[in-house]
This record gives structure tokens, sequence and C-alpha cells, in this order.
């Protein structure tokens, strides 16, 4: 049985996204550059209910578009690297705002939990959130914490458990565009699930490409060789 599973930790800058990973991992953490790209990460892991979590504190971005390197990293990592499960954190006080980034993961992979945190804050504010009804309309788990004063945290680490347990399962929503986007999508995707299977959404890729992203082009073709190269010499 497998004991060891990552997180990526993915969200809008100043989101509290660094807190809960430090509030994670305490000192187990280490720091380096990711493939040869200036941009750090942090790592480090935690322990509950007998299992390992490496978690991975991605660079806070507004898109996972790849219009810097910070958003190239960030949605590599979750596209090309396959996180058991991609905690996005938003903030409970700016919750319209963040949730873009949310449906962006939300289209790439499909094991995702929303945190929603400074829950503290927005109730001084006056702010009412209703995670159950978030939870049913994006069709992953939503929670509700204060990474600095560890509210929601028990809620946060067994939800963890029983997404990668099995004991739940997510089923995001996908975001519907206007007719001729959908139209060509339909036209180029499933070509493309014959030419990645399961390995990346296909409906994600297709409109990757619908938009010109090069850069994901690149990295994927970069990948293809290197897996080529892998199976050849095997």
């Amino acid at each position: 049985m497998n004991n060891s599973y990552r997180i990526a930790l993915a969200g809008n800058p100043n989101t509290g996204k660094s807190t809960l990973f430090n509030a994670f991992t305490g000192l187990r953490q280490h720091t380096g550059n990711w493939a040869g790209k200036t941009v750090s990460l942090a790592e480090g892991t935690v322990r509950h209910k007998e299992k390992n979590y490496q978690i991975v504190d991605l660079p806070g971005t507004y898109s996972l578009f790849s219009n810097s390197v910070d958003e190239e990293v960030a949605r590599n990592y979750i596209v090309f690297e396959k996180p058991d499960i991609t905690l996005v954190v938003l903030d409970a006080t700016s919750l319209e705002r963040n949730l873009n980034l949310a449906l962006q993961v939300l289209e790439m992979t499909k094991n995702v939990i929303v945190c929603i945190n400074l829950i503290d804050e927005a109730e001084k504010k006056g702010i009412k959130i209703n995670e159950r009804i978030l939870t049913r309309k994006l069709g992953v788990p939503v929670i509700k914490i204060s990474a600095r004063n560890k509210i929601g945290f028990p809620m946060l680490l067994d939800t963890i458990d029983r997404l990668v347990s099995g004991k739940i399962e997510c089923n995001p929503v996908q975001t519907t565009y206007n007719e001729e986007i959908e139209e060509k999508i339909t036209t180029i995707e499933s070509k493309i699930s014959n030419l990645v299977g399961n390995t990346i959404s296909s409906r994600w890729l297709a409109l990757r490409l619908l938009d010109g992203d090069k850069a994901l082009l690149t990295e994927f073709n970069r990948r293809l060789v290197l897996n080529d190269q892998v199976r050849r010499e095997a």
C-alpha cells in the first residue's frame, strides 16, 4: 500500500498559501530551484494517519496561462508532475477574484481541494461563505480555514486523507464556452486524446492549443522526446 503522497499548493499572491505551507511543515522543509528555472520551490513534509505527505509550495500566480516564468512553473508542475492532490488556497475576503485561478486548476486536474483561507478576517468583515454550496457547484471539497490560527486544520487533513484513500471522489466542474469554441474543442479533443491518453486532460490541452500556448506545446514536445528516450533505454 502506498503511504506517501504529494500535495501541490497553488494560489494567488497574498492568500496565505505560504503561511499554510509553514503551518503544515514547520521545520521539515527546504527550498530548491525547479527544472532549470530561476524560480524556487519550497518543499516540506507532514505526517497524518500513518501517511506521509510531501508538500510543494508553488509560486503565487493570478493565472496559469504561462504569461510569466512563475505561471509556467506552477502550471507545468500540476500538469506534468501530477501531484496526488492540488490544494488551491483562496482568500475568503476576495473570493470572487480568487476563484478564477481555482477554475483554471479544475480544468487541468481532477483531485483538487479548494481551501478558503483567512476565514476569520472574512467573518470580521461580515462576509459569510457557504462551503457546502461551493462544494456542490465546484464538484470538489471546499474547506474553510485560518492558516495563521490553524482553524479548520483537522477537517482539512481529514479531507486530504479521505481523498487519497478513495473514500471521496472529485468531479470538477468544467467551464462551458461559447458554441464556436466548444465546436473547435470537440473537433480536436479526440485526436489529442489518442495522443496523450489519460496522462493529461485532453479538453484542457485542446483549449490551450486553441489559445496558441506555444510554451506549453514546447514543454509537451520536450517531455515526449524524453519519454521516448527513456523507453528506448529501458
